[in-house]
């Protein structure tokens, strides 16, 4: 049974103990509070996980924008090289132009001065007229003033492009230091990149950490909780949130809507708080007498039905039977009904068995657990598994003992009962509930 199953996966889990109930919450109250910081740790964990992988995502960006400007400069750098060798390639060739302008200046001059040198018998000897020496001479002077000029504009080309030349190196040599500057920046943001993704490591390996120790102290606390449950009886009822949890681990087993099985628990004791105000006196006749002011009460058990089942249960838990409180009988009929599900003996002697099973040893009437297992086992025996309102609505009154199908179908107590289950449902679903339903539950 499921049951079995997880009080022996309590059992194994164990690592400290507790004796009493007083020890037990106490213990339980430190674990509660230790997993109240492991989930403040966790949540501040994640948050730093989160600002470190904003951070990385932040510095891959960076990182990929200048590896994209680096990757421009370096084109950049590249076609301005390109540019400086062919004005290199320009100057080369000007200044050979310089030096070849040079050369026929030079030459011209040379002629010039050559023809000035000539006396002037030889001018009239070699040539055949005077006039022809004087054109020479004219094309000469004409000759130097062409080649003149345009060495002057070799030499402006010359100065033109050396002023290109240089501002093109100025260029590449800027861009070159913005290239170090970028790749630099880039070397930096990889290094920081690196660190945050060794610190995100770090950060995550807290985290799960922190998650596996919450788990190991959950764990130990629901222990805990299993064992508060099965110490619970008569002296101390349960909070509402310790019921809920029993509701809820026994519903799942029974297929029973742990809203509904609680709010049953609730009808029936104020889950717990209220399970009986009587004692038997007499195991022959079967009356008892008020808790509160000893005034007698006849027909407490029904002396046929239920005293000898009482008298077994209460050998077997080795409880005082005349000092054992059950419910007290109503204007009609009779009372005996035992612990926080109201069971009366003889039903619970017909159960005995199944609730052994499940528990994987003797029940005590009065116990959180076993309780709350008996009305489970009763509940689905009244064919509440298809989880409809109306089934429980009859089930519920079943439970309470109506004997006819309009009794049960218009009983008091079914409506009650399914009023207290719209409110615990609406707490297991939002986790809050209105002031009517808590003064209906509390």
């Amino acid at each position: 049974m499921v049951l079995v199953l997880l009080l022996g996966c309590f059992a194994v889990l164990a690592q400290e103990d507790c004796q009493t109930r007083e020890e037990c919450e106490a213990l339980l109250k430190q674990y509660e509070e230790k997993i109240s910081q492991y989930e403040t740790d966790i949540s501040k964990t994640a948050q730093q996980k989160n600002t470190l992988q904003n951070q990385i995502t932040s510095l891959k960006s960076k990182i990929s924008k200048l590896s994209a400007q680096i990757n421009q400069s370096n084109v950049l750098i590249k076609d301005l090289s390109l540019q400086i060798k062919d004005t290199e390639s320009s100057i080369t060739k000007t200044t050979d132009k310089i030096d070849s302008s040079k050369e026929k200046l030079a030459e011209t001059l040379r002629s010039i001065y050559e023809e000035d040198q000539k006396p002037l018998i030889e001018i009239m000897l070699s040539e055949e007229s005077l006039s022809g020496f004087f054109d020479n001479v004219v094309a000469l002077e004409a000759l130097n003033s062409q080649t003149q000029e345009l060495l002057a504009n070799i030499k402006s080309l010359k100065t033109t492009l050396e002023g290109q030349k240089e501002s093109l190196d100025q260029d590449k040599e800027e861009t070159e230091k913005v290239l170090k500057v970028q790749q630099l920046q880039k070397k930096e943001n990889e290094i920081n990149q690196q660190e945050q993704q060794q610190l995100l490591k770090l950060t995550e390996a807290e985290y799960q950490k922190k998650l596996k120790e919450k788990q190991d102290v959950e764990k130990k606390a629901a222990e805990i909780r299993a064992q508060l449950f099965q110490m619970v009886g008569v002296a101390k009822a349960p909070t509402f949130g310790e019921a809920l949890d029993v509701a809820k681990g026994v519903g799942e087993s029974m297929g029973i809507r742990p809203a509904f099985l609680l709010a049953v628990i609730s009808q029936e004791s104020a889950i717990g708080r209220n399970v009986g105000q009587c004692i038997l006196t007499d195991a022959t006749t079967g009356a008892g007498k008020r808790i509160s002011n000893d005034k007698p009460v006849s027909k407490l058990m029904k002396p046929s039905r239920d005293i000898q089942p009482f008298m077994a249960i209460t050998a077997a838990l080795g409880r005082d039977p005349y000092n054992t409180a059950v419910s007290c009988p109503l204007s009609i009929g009779y009372g005996g009904a035992m612990g926080p599900a109201q069971f009366i003996p003889s039903t619970w002697k017909l159960y005995a068995d199944e609730i052994e099973g499940q528990l994987g040893r003797p029940g005590d009437p009065w116990a959180i657990l076993d309780s709350f297992t008996a009305a489970g086992i009763y509940l689905a025996d009244l064919s509440v598994k298809a989880k409809t309102t109306a089934k429980e609505k009859y089930a519920a009154a079943k439970y309470y003992g109506c004997s006819t199908n309009y009794e049960c179908t218009n009983s008091y107590y079914g409506t009650q009962v399914m009023k207290r289950a719209t409110c615990i449902q609406s707490f297991i679903d939002s986790g809050s509930m209105s002031g009517s339903c808590e003064n209906l539950i509390f």
